[in-house]
């Protein structure tokens, strides 16, 4: 059955729109990633063992930042809905509610980070590793609370179909980083060095610039001049449904964070050339996953709205336009690492074992490119329908019921097939 010419006219301008939506929160979840990389490196002319404190403070509190700004994506299909209704009162109400949500978990995250001792003294470190790792982790949680308030306010903006705006205050951030860790890692400006300790801080003074550039921005800008913000005590009721419909996103970001954690500290065993050939395979597919995750992205603001103006066949086109267009981005670049996994290899490394290795998991990634695009751009949609609880249901199963064994059944065991190594556990993606 062919689609007649309006049919594909109406597709290509609902991809051009989310396109629109989306190339913006891309490039921002780009300088986000960046600023670890910049971190990474910058720590590394500090010394390995500032090093090796960055990489075990990031383990802890990525997965705690993933699991509370989750819990805070839930503003964007809020608003969203609103906006699509036109309800102005209730697109305020949101906005100021989740502030309230986003400072009780600010006040939980400077907690749980300020008090990692007991966690970092099971992992038999050395004292000074120790003492370096809990002075980065306790640096760095006084930015939370302003990572978690800047949260949602993109959450509010992205829900509006603002989405320049976040990209533009994640490059200033970026900005920011790179010479706050040149002075505090390196001691300069007549502060003493404190390598690892100093990332911590440049990190939680970058996240109150940016928070500080977020709310400028609401208060400036025109677009939102109509909303006359006023201060909102909480209402318990809508502090309820928020944290319902965020809760579960929270708990799947935490999910399948800490499955990709598991399988690293499994193949550890194997030796520092499994555990480098299978970081490259996560960095390099990481950074390809920024394009359908911000599809996804993008779609929930565009169901949100459709969804929230009673347009249920217009969202549902959205929604499956977004996949389509996922797809067949993953087509490109699937064909794109298979035409030059050895090339991508090789920015990374030039060591022989390493490359092989390497190359043989990113082939084995590059196929679930598909399956990746289809799950986080359904997770999207449904966010925009405001269904959390079934996607989270779905990636419990997917990451820990199938899987994580089945990753450690093919890798690292003889049930099978001989044990298979880090090729083996990374056919569970």
């Amino acid at each position: 059955m062919r689609s007649s010419p309006t049919q594909t006219a109406s597709i290509f301008h609902e991809s051009k729109s989310l396109l629109m939506l989306a190339w913006p929160i891309m490039i921002a979840q780009l300088a986000q990633n960046t600023m670890g990389f910049v971190d990474t490196l910058m720590s590394a002319r500090a010394g390995s063992e500032d090093l090796a404190a960055i990489a075990l403070g990031s383990s802890l509190w990525l997965p705690i930042f993933l699991a509370l700004a989750g819990i805070l994506m839930a503003t964007t299909p809020i608003v969203a809905h609103h906006v699509g209704a036109q309800d102005t009162h209730k697109v305020r109400s949101t906005f100021y509610q989740g502030l309230w949500v986003a400072l009780f978990l600010g006040a939980i995250s400077v907690f749980l980070l300020q008090n990692t001792s007991i966690i970092l003294s099971r992992l038999s470190l050395e004292p000074s590793l120790q003492a370096k790792t809990e002075g980065y982790l306790a640096a760095i949680s006084w930015g939370f609370p302003a990572l978690l308030l800047l949260q949602v306010i993109r959450g509010f903006s992205e829900g509006h179909g603002r989405t320049k705006a976040v990209m533009k205050i994640a490059l200033l951030g970026l900005l920011c980083n790179i010479p706050l860790n040149y002075i505090f890692i390196f001691g300069k400006l007549g502060l003493p060095a404190l390598g690892g300790v100093g990332c911590g801080i440049a990190s939680a003074i970058v996240m109150w610039i940016m928070l500080f550039a977020g709310t400028l921005y609401l208060n400036k800008s025109k677009f939102f001049a109509h909303l006359s913000f006023k201060w909102q005590v909480p209402i318990p009721s809508q502090l309820i449904a928020f944290l319902k419909l965020g809760t579960p996103i929270g708990f799947a970001l935490l999910i399948e964070s800490s499955m990709f954690s598991v399988i690293a500290l499994l193949i550890a065993p194997y030796g520092e050339t499994v555990i480098a050939a299978n970081q490259i395979t996560i960095s390099f597919t990481g950074l390809i996953f920024m394009i359908p995750l911000s599809i996804a992205m993008a779609l929930t603001i565009r169901v949100g709205q459709l969804a929230g103006a009673k347009q249920i066949l217009e969202a549902r086109k959205a929604a499956f336009t977004g996949i389509y267009l996922t797809l067949l981005i993953a087509f490109f670049t699937c064909l794109f690492v298979f035409l030059f996994v050895r090339s991508i290899v090789g920015l990374y490394t030039s060591e022989t074992n390493i490359v092989s290795l390497a190359t043989q998991l990113l082939l084995i990634a590059a196929l679930f490119q598909f399956s990746d695009a289809i799950q986080v751009c359904a997770a999207g949609a449904l966010r925009g329908y405001k269904d959390t609880a079934v996607p989270l249901l779905l990636v419990f199963i997917s990451f820990w019921i199938i899987g994580l064994p089945s990753g450690y059944i093919l890798g690292l065991t003889d049930i099978i097939l001989p044990a298979q190594g880090a090729a083996g556990s990374g056919m569970d993606y």
